[in-house]
């Protein structure tokens, strides 16, 4: 198969290779690849999940029901709080 880019692509993707020191381009295309793909079959398989979130999300702001900056802050802390704790070697 036979991909063209543009040279200002093609620059890119050279350097974004050597940067994360793939032996090839090709290695690291392919690996991009594969990662997108990974990407692409989680989304399908989470779509309607993804989908029942946004919508509940879109009620909650329209009945008012939002969080300030401060009340994100301390849900998110919380949330790497207990992830870290069930994540940590022991």
């Amino acid at each position: 198969m036979t991909i063209r880019l543009s040279p200002e692509l093609e620059e890119q993707v050279r350097n974004d290779a050597a940067t994360a020191g793939y032996a090839s381009v090709d290695a690291y295309v392919a690996e991009v690849l594969a990662t997108q793909h990974q990407h692409e079959v989680w989304m399908a398989e989470h779509r309607d999940e993804i989908r029942a979130m946004i919508e509940e999300g879109w009620a909650e702001a329209e009945r008012g029901e939002l969080m300030d900056s401060e009340e994100v802050k301390r849900e998110m802390n919380a949330m790497k709080q207990n992830w870290l704790r069930n994540n940590s070697a022991a």
